[in-house]
């Protein structure tokens, strides 16, 4: 019991402040400013199920992808590292829509998808898929025995969910969150996380960057 409860919280505490689903909530609100909050529901879920699945392929099967490609993760990051900044640095100065817009009746907002740019970057990027890669290489190997596998890998299944249910939960939600907060505030929130984002996409960078040289320096 001791070994299901740290695989669950091992997955769901490693990935929880990279994913960051409370932190991206505004920036949630922001894309789908317009949208009806049933429209905003039906988006969230879709959300937390691509987050769910796709953080699955990179934990069960991503290692081995990235084996049979010949990419290492320091590449994964580097690359994914410059998406997260392009996308951070686009929100960090995306202009401000005037009340008269936002209140606009009968506008549906941008049309946005719910896997590019709401699943992937802003909710799963290169930083939770290299840690779900990362989780899944030391998993136990199959030489093990079958029931401790299945064990361990059904409670790190159970953290993923624990996971997008968290996502699901905090989109769903936002506006309730940007409610409290107010306008000047959200819009303080919303710029503050995506230059935390464009600041996460850079240390992404740096770290795949800092393992390709150390052996050079």
């Amino acid at each position: 019991m001791q070994n299901i409860l740290n695989a669950f919280l091992l997955v769901y505490a490693a990935l929880f402040p990279i994913v960051n689903p409370i932190g991206s909530a505004p920036l949630f609100l922001r894309m789908t400013r317009g949208r009806s909050s049933a429209e905003r529901s039906v988006l969230a879920r879709s959300v937390a199920r691509n987050s769910f699945f796709l953080l699955l392929g990179s934990l069960f099967i991503g290692s081995h992808v990235l084996e049979f490609f010949g990419i290492t993760l320091p590449v994964v990051r580097i690359a994914g590292g410059l998406v997260v900044a392009t996308f951070g640095w686009r929100l960090l100065h995306a202009p401000e829509e005037p009340e008269a817009d936002r209140a606009k009746v009968g506008d549906t907002g941008p049309a946005v998808d719910a896997f590019y740019p709401l699943t992937m970057p802003l909710t799963v990027g290169p930083g939770s898929i290299s840690v779900a890669v990362t989780l899944g290489s030391q998993r136990p190997t199959p030489s093990a025995d079958l029931t401790q596998l299945a064990v361990l890998g059904g409670a790190a299944v159970a953290g993923l969910a624990a996971i997008a249910v968290t996502v699901f939960v905090s989109y769903r939600f936002a506006d309730r969150i940007i409610l409290f907060l107010g306008a000047r505030g959200t819009d303080v929130l919303m710029r503050l996380s995506a230059f935390i984002l464009f600041c996460i996409g850079i240390q992404i960078i740096w770290n795949g960057a800092s393992v390709l040289i150390a052996p050079t320096v």
